[in-house]
């Protein structure tokens, strides 16, 4: 059955699915059109005299990676593993396209869209998902190369480092973060000999931190997250807005729909900074809970990459892998910006910030696990 199509009825009907990964996955989902409307209302009726603007767009995109979801999950996963390197292609092809001028929208000074139509897509969100897929397909056909081989850890870091280039060029710090944390954690559970691993590691981690302190922005972003108080009026703003979000949450919050903060004090409040609207609606409790539901979820996406180790399904586990890491790591940074752990970064929290093409792909690499989930579990 793992190798044939299923319909869209047998889907609906099947009793194999991990019911706390479904309850989790439905639960962050619900949080976050919930959070969007209740962080967005306000500013959309200012700024478009329509306060529905975002919540409606953002039910739309649901709905689309909904779909797109359901033909994943009725198509065989050995048609990615097999199509990986035209994915690949098509990803980098985009990243070069969004870098054309006339081609490439500017948003906010960065240069990270394509615009098809009424359409926008951000070019690093499909890359991400084509990243993943091929190395997953990588690895597990070359699992035994990549433990000892110079010429596979070189295709890997090649790659890697040309996607980087790419995407900084627009700038995207964060998804460039994301990804190299992301790919490093499939690459070292791969077997990749530990020198080379980490020799790869500190090659990123000097690049990364090159960049960070010789762009003036950013540096000014590092100082700020020093002392934030100190600029508050300035490049420390953000943070400090998040910080007074969190600080009249409390234990239990102020209730929903009654933040303070997102009425135009908190720029970015229903994408970047939307942690910080639910720690100040639903106190340190609710902020708590959303980090336990997406532990859970993410914990789940994990054993599935066990089981499909164990059950000698290389590409699944690192699919799984893959996809697990790179919400943990996206996950972690939105939540660490928003309270004052980590530097200002922008970067969606899965499922629950506003973002079209983020939902979507999200939505896609769901669906890839469901499928891993579909195909282990009728073969036991």
């Amino acid at each position: 059955m793992n190798t044939l199509l299923i319909s869209p009825i047998q889907f609906f009907t099947s009793q194999d699915w991990d019911r706390p990964f479904l309850l989790s996955l439905c639960l962050l989902i619900s949080v976050g059109l919930v959070m969007v409307a209740s962080s967005s209302v306000d500013f959309a009726a200012f700024k478009y005299n329509d306060p529905w603007l975002f919540v409606r767009k953002q039910s739309i995109f649901l709905c689309l990676g909904l779909l797109l979801g359901l033909v994943i999950i009725c198509t065989p996963l050995i048609l990615w593993e097999k199509t990986a390197g035209l994915l690949l292609l098509f990803g980098l092809i985009l990243l070069i396209l969004v870098l054309v001028p006339g081609i490439g929208k500017v948003v906010n000074g960065s240069r990270r869209w394509l615009s098809f139509g009424p359409i926008g897509i951000q070019a690093s969100e499909v890359a991400k998902f084509c990243l993943i897929v091929f190395f997953s397909s990588y690895l597990a056909r070359r699992r035994h190369l990549v433990k000892g081989q110079w010429l596979s850890f070189f295709i890997m870091v090649t790659i890697i480092g040309g996607t980087v280039v790419l995407l900084m060029l627009e700038p995207d710090f964060g998804s460039s973060v994301v990804i190299c944390f992301t790919l490093g954690v499939m690459m070292f559970v791969a077997g990749v000999p530990i020198l080379r691993f980490l020799l790869l590691a500190g090659l990123a981690l000097i690049s990364l931190s090159s960049i960070a302190v010789l762009s003036p922005y950013r540096w000014e972003r590092l100082v700020a997250f020093m002392d934030p108080w100190a600029r508050q009026f300035d490049s420390g703003y953000q943070l400090v807005q998040s910080l007074i979000a969190f600080g009249r949450g409390e234990w239990f919050g102020l209730g929903l729909g009654n933040s303070l903060q997102k009425l135009f004090f908190l720029p970015e409040a229903h994408t970047d900074f939307i942690f910080a609207i639910v720690a100040e609606e639903f106190g340190l409790i609710g902020a708590t809970a959303l980090i336990v539901t997406f532990a859970l979820f993410v914990q789940r996406i994990f054993s599935f990459s066990r089981k499909a180790m164990l059950a000698d399904k290389p590409f699944s586990s690192f699919l799984c892998l893959g996809i697990g890491s790179m919400l943990a790591m996206q996950a972690f940074i939105n939540m660490g910006v928003a309270s004052g752990l980590l530097p200002t970064k922008g970067l969606t929290l899965p499922f629950v910030s506003y973002g079209g093409s983020s939902l979507v792909v999200t939505c896609l690499f769901m669906a890839l696990v469901l499928r891993v989930n579909l195909e282990l579990s009728r073969e036991h």
